[in-house]
């Protein structure tokens, strides 16, 4: 069965944000009763900026998708474009239980530098499909990265 464009566009951007939807039902009940009460880095960002900065991420990351799919399946480089893109949201969201679920910050950063890696896997898969796609996935590794940072602060401080 062929899908249509906009059907193609409804589907890459109802994924990540579903994804992320699950994540924060790890995420939202941790806030209050675990992650407030973490020691956290200088950098740290305050709670109201997470919810706006993934929902733009997901976005910009189902846009990227749609650009890839919409190439065609049967292009070189499409079908692994794509199952890299599958894999780093299952890595996205696992990450989100590993921390705020379990409240394990030690193997949440190993998890995530396995997410970060992923998204470095797409970004450079999507370039060889779509530049634009690639391009949009810049934010996305940048912030995963900080995230990384924060996740690592986070488990030594929490050490002490």
């Amino acid at each position: 069965m062929k899908l249509s464009n906009p059907v193609k566009l409804i589907i890459s951007l109802a994924l990540p944000l579903a994804i992320g939807g699950v994540g924060s039902l790890f995420t939202m009940p941790a806030i209050a009763n675990w992650y407030n009460n973490l020691a956290k880095p200088a950098l740290n960002p305050p709670n109201w900026i997470f919810a706006p900065v993934w929902t733009i991420l997901y976005i910009l990351m189902g846009v990227a998708a749609y650009l890839v799919w919409r190439q065609g399946l049967e292009k070189k480089g499409v079908k692994s474009a794509l199952v890299i893109f599958i894999f780093q949201l299952f890595l996205n969201c696992f990450w989100s239980y590993l921390f705020f679920g379990i409240h394990n910050p030690a193997v949440a950063f190993t998890e995530i530098l396995s997410l970060l890696f992923a998204i470095m896997a797409l970004f450079l898969a999507f370039f060889q499909v779509s530049r634009k796609a690639a391009y949009l996935i810049i934010p996305y590794v940048l912030w995963v990265g900080f995230a990384t940072y924060l996740n690592f602060a986070v488990w030594q401080l929490s050490m002490r």
